[in-house]
């Protein structure tokens, strides 16, 4: 369902991430980056479920 290099977002989130790999199985894991208000990159792990496509108007953060 996603790509790589897609924004993302947590369903009922606002962080904007980045998909930097997926790991498939039986329900693909997406791995996701970003920046935090610090400048602080950071790396997280959803379930493709967890997770939306983020509309075109949001730049990612840490791209």
């Amino acid at each position: 369902m996603f790509k790589l290099g897609q924004n993302v977002q947590e369903e009922s989130g606002v962080q904007i991430m980045k998909v930097i790999d997926l790991e498939p199985g039986l329900e693909e894991i997406v791995v996701t980056q970003w920046k935090d208000e610090l400048g602080n990159t950071l790396i997280g792990e959803f379930s493709e479920s967890q997770l939306t496509i983020a509309d075109g108007e949001n730049v990612a953060q840490g791209s």
